[in-house]
């Protein structure tokens, strides 16, 4: 009897989180092609384990879309990583890579994919704050990419 309580609590929870795309395998695919053709050019590789893929519709054609933050890292033997947003669009029932941008990195800030909402890829951030050592950023923000033009853009950041 107590569970009935709390039934509306769990449901308005439940409508509160991201979408998380489930991707099928042939969108996996596409996706998997297009990071690791990147990783190759930067002669590093993706940390797998950081990806996270959110689906909703970037271009307001009705159609799901999906955007894909990933981490390539060791880029020529080196330490360092950066964190890329890459915007998929569906055409014609197959996804389609149409845009990257870096939004994160080792020194600058890291990056976490929250959303699509009305067009809007949500990213929440951690930055170096003022008096932070260069490991632990704490300065929490958020920002916002839009599609335009074909590529994406910062509309924002906190």
């Amino acid at each position: 009897m107590r569970f009935r309580r709390f039934v509306p609590l769990l449901l308005l929870l439940a409508a509160s989180l991201p979408v998380l795309a489930q991707t099928s395998g042939s969108d996996t695919a596409t996706i998997d092609k297009y990071i690791s053709a990147q990783a190759t050019r930067e002669h590093g590789e993706e940390y797998p384990e950081a990806r996270k893929v959110v689906e909703g519709d970037l271009d307001r054609d009705g159609t799901n879309d999906l955007a894909v933050l990933y981490t390539i890292e060791g880029q020529n033997g080196s330490n360092n990583y950066v964190q890329y947003l890459a915007a998929f669009l569906r055409k014609q029932g197959k996804l389609v890579a149409v845009a990257r941008a870096s939004v994160a990195g080792k020194f600058y800030r890291d990056a976490e994919l929250e959303s699509i909402t009305n067009g809007r890829i949500i990213l929440s951030t951690v930055s170096k704050g003022k008096n932070d050592p260069a490991c632990c950023p704490t300065k929490k923000g958020s920002t916002r990419y839009i599609l335009s033009a074909g590529k994406l853009r910062q509309i924002n950041r906190s």
